[in-house]
C-alpha cells in the first residue's frame, strides 16, 4: 500500500481522493515519477464531429461535446509524455479512442514515447445508438498500453474481462464512461490501497470506481461554464 509521501511531490497542492480543479498536465507534474500503477486518459478531441458534418454543432446532442475545450495532438502528446513518467515500470495506461483514431492511427502521439506499447484493446458496446450517416455509432475503444518492460502474468490478475464489453454508462458527463469496466480494470492491475490517476476526469467515473474497489484516486479536471459546475462545494 502506498502513502501520499511516495506519490505526491513535496510541494504538491493537489489532494488525494478529491475532485481537484486543475489543468491535467499540471496535475501530472505534481506526482512523483514511477509511482502509479494505472492511469486512465480520455482525451477531449473532436474526431467524430470533425469528420462528420452533422449540422448539429452546438445543438441537441452535440451541444455538450462542443462546449468542452478540445485538445490538439500536441497537447495529447504532452499528456502522454507526463503519464509515461509517473507510471511504474510495467504500469498500465487505459486510453480511450474513437473509431477514426483507431483506423487512421495514433502513432504520431507516441513517436517520442518509446516506453509505452499497446498490448490489448477493448471494444465498449455502449448499449445505445449514436450519430452516423452510414453506420450509427454504438461503440468506443479502450486501448491498453503498458510501460516497458512488458509483463503479463506478473501485472494482470483478472482473466475474465472480455475484449467486447457491454455496459450502458450512467449519464454524468458528455463523455460518460462505463463504471463496471473501469472497476474490473482497476482490480486487474492494482492492489487495495494503490493509487489510480485520471488527469482529465470529466464525470469522475474513475473516482467512483476507486471508491468501490478501495483504491486511492488522484485526478481532476478544469471547470467550464455553469453546466459543468453542479455543486462547487462538493468539488
Amino acid at each position: 500500500m502506498s502513502d501520499n509521501s511516495t506519490v505526491l511531490k513535496k510541494d504538491s497542492e493537489i489532494l488525494i481522493n478529491y475532485k481537484n480543479i486543475i489543468d491535467g498536465i499540471e496535475l501530472l507534474k505534481q506526482i512523483e515519477n514511477q509511482s502509479i500503477k494505472a492511469v486512465f486518459f480520455d482525451p477531449q478531441y473532436r474526431g467524430v464531429l470533425d469528420k462528420m458534418s452533422y449540422g448539429n454543432e452546438g445543438k441537441s446532442r452535440g451541444k455538450e461535446r462542443c462546449a468542452l475545450p478540445q485538445m490538439t495532438s500536441e497537447i495529447i502528446t504532452d499528456f502522454l509524455i507526463a503519464i509515461e513518467k509517473i507510471l511504474v515500470p510495467s504500469g498500465y495506461l487505459f486510453l480511450w479512442i474513437d473509431k477514426f483514431h483507431l483506423v487512421e492511427g495514433i502513432k504520431d502521439w507516441f513517436q517520442d514515447i518509446p516506453n509505452l506499447e499497446a498490448v490489448d484493446m477493448i471494444t465498449w458496446n455502449k448499449m445505445k445508438i449514436g450519430m452516423g450517416y452510414r453506420t450509427r455509432r454504438k461503440s468506443e475503444y479502450l486501448l491498453i498500453l503498458q510501460k516497458l518492460p512488458k509483463l503479463a502474468k506478473a501485472t494482470w490478475k483478472l482473466h475474465t474481462i472480455p475484449d467486447v464489453w457491454e455496459e450502458k454508462a450512467e449519464k454524468t458527463h458528455a463523455h460518460s464512461k462505463p463504471l463496471e469496466l473501469q472497476k474490473q480494470l482497476i482490480l486487474a492491475v492494482t492492489d487495495e490501497g494503490d493509487f489510480v490517476c485520471d488527469p482529465a476526469s470529466g464525470g469522475y467515473s474513475v473516482f467512483e470506481a476507486c471508491k468501490q474497489t478501495n483504491r486511492n484516486f488522484i485526478g481532476g479536471d478544469l471547470v467550464f461554464g455553469d453546466n459543468e459546475v453542479k455543486n462547487i462545494e462538493n468539488l
